[in-house]
């Protein structure tokens, strides 16, 4: 099922100037989910049939893709992108690819997750774009090699039925599947080139995994935890804050525009589960001249409960990992980091475990979609 508009046929050829001037793209449902193929979660692409234009690996880099006219190769045109070669059909008496024919990459996702929405993105592919798509899921434990992947007994169910799509432009489809997937299954038929390919969707860890770690981080975008609001997403998103490991820049953190007012700004997440905190971390790493001045952080239980200070008001350093021992546990469903005035900070950590509550539902919850 498409999100909204759906982009067939060719772009314009590029004319020179802003290669993205005449992109064609919509304001999609679902992108306001993590992306389970982000490169930075772990997701990688471990196969393909063919990639001779343009590797693989291109399809999940994070920033969009870039277009240069003037850059050849030894084997033509560099995009960056997956590119496959023209196929061909069987003789001279039959020249044209059969209709079965296709390419496929294989797609691990950086955590396993239900597929809400997918972007086959074939910016600057203007006419060197697959005539349609589809793509399949599989959900496989371990770390399984392609050749297991693709063994007969592995169930492969489609999320994305074979559409056609529209070169240089962003073709989205809403995923109506509830189910665990691990790896998803990229057609491109019968050949040609994809830019970029975004899965977004809700992590679904494995409760044996955390149960195992004991103590962890319970707002991690790999654990589970999103942000469900912010109140300013000016300069970057709040999801940064529970991305793993620590900023490696300015633009890897949360960063509001500056107030004028005298209010502030704030994050609210949805912890994995209900859960007790112990710990926090308040990072502020490479905001240096722009970090929040203090900070303070709220907890709620449930849904509809009141909000409970957990920690005051905080002076915050700039570029500096703050860390916070709590006097005693704090059992939560939701946290609210408020910074003052505003300002920015790269992540945010709490550290605890789930309730036998919280544990029991994250097994249900597993079992029912197939984990």
């Amino acid at each position: 099922m498409t999100a909204t508009e759906r982009f067939t046929g060719d772009a314009n050829p590029y004319g020179g100037g802003d290669p993205y001037a005449d992109y064609r793209t919509a304001d999609f449902p679902f992108t306001g989910l993590v992306d389970l193929a982000d490169r930075r979660l772990g997701a990688g692409v471990i196969a393909a049939n063919d990639e001779f234009f343009a590797e693989r690996e291109n399809l999940l880099k994070p920033e969009p893709a870039e277009f240069d006219p003037e850059r050849f190769g030894h084997k033509g045109k560099i995009m960056d992108g997956w590119e496959t070669r023209r196929r061909r059909g069987a003789s001279a008496a039959v020249p044209h690819p059969a209709d079965e024919d296709h390419d496929w990459a294989l797609v691990r996702l950086g955590a396993p997750g239900i597929v809400r929405g997918i972007v086959v993105d074939t910016a600057h592919f203007r006419g060197n774009y697959p005539q349609a798509v589809s793509v399949e899921a599989a959900c496989v434990p371990g770390s399984p090699s392609p050749e297991e992947l693709l063994a007969p007994e592995v169930k492969w169910t489609t999320l994305v039925p074979r559409t056609a799509v529209g070169g240089h432009a962003a073709n989205g489809f809403v995923v109506a599947a509830e189910q665990r997937v691990t790896h998803l299954r990229v057609n491109q038929h019968p050949d040609g080139g994809i830019a970029r390919l975004r899965v977004y969707g809700e992590v679904t860890p494995d409760p044996a995994w955390l149960a195992a770690l004991g103590t962890f981080d319970l707002v991690a975008l790999e654990n589970g935890g999103t942000v469900e609001d912010a109140s300013d997403r000016f300069y970057s998103p709040a999801t940064n804050t529970i991305r793993p490991g620590r900023s490696r820049k300015m633009d890897d953190g949360w960063e509001t525009r500056r107030r004028r007012d005298r209010g502030n700004d704030w994050i609210r997440y949805r912890l994995v589960e209900q859960a007790e905190i112990r710990a926090v971390e308040i990072d502020t790493a490479y905001l240096k001249g722009n970090s929040a001045g203090w900070a303070s952080l709220w907890a709620r239980d449930g849904e509809s409960g009141d909000w409970t200070e957990v920690l005051p008001r905080t002076r915050l350093q700039p570029d500096t990992n703050h860390r916070f021992v709590l006097p005693e546990a704090v059992r939560a469903t939701h946290i609210r980091i408020d910074i003052f005035p505003d300002g920015g900070i790269s992540r945010l950590r709490l550290f605890g475990s789930p309730t036998e509550e919280g544990t029991a539902r994250l097994t249900a919850r597993h079992r029912e979609l197939g984990g």
